[in-house]
């Protein structure tokens, strides 16, 4: 495997999760297969690879997955994004 586009065959469609008329997509046969995991996050560095990040921030769950890797691989810190009142301590 050696194109991005090969991905979408590693995201299994729900239908109609977590209601009708949603189509929920389950990365975890992404996350389940080395080769792919590591093709979609080398593909997110090369996009960004010539812009100049000092910090990767991404959002809760999947945001998590991505963007630690991606961060290690830019040589850069990453700064989890969460929900309001999901903290157990105060934030500014």
């Amino acid at each position: 495997m050696n194109s991005a586009a090969e991905l979408s065959r590693f995201i299994r469609d729900v239908p109609d999760y977590p209601v009708p008329g949603v189509n929920f997509k389950d990365i975890c046969p992404l996350l389940q297969n080395a080769s792919a995991l590591k093709l979609a996050v080398s593909s997110i560095v090369e996009i960004v690879a010539t812009l100049e990040i000092d910090v990767v921030a991404a959002p809760d769950a999947r945001g998590f997955i991505f963007g630690v890797p991606v961060a290690m691989a830019l040589n850069c810190g990453f700064v989890p994004i969460r929900k309001a009142g999901k903290l157990p301590y105060e934030t500014n």
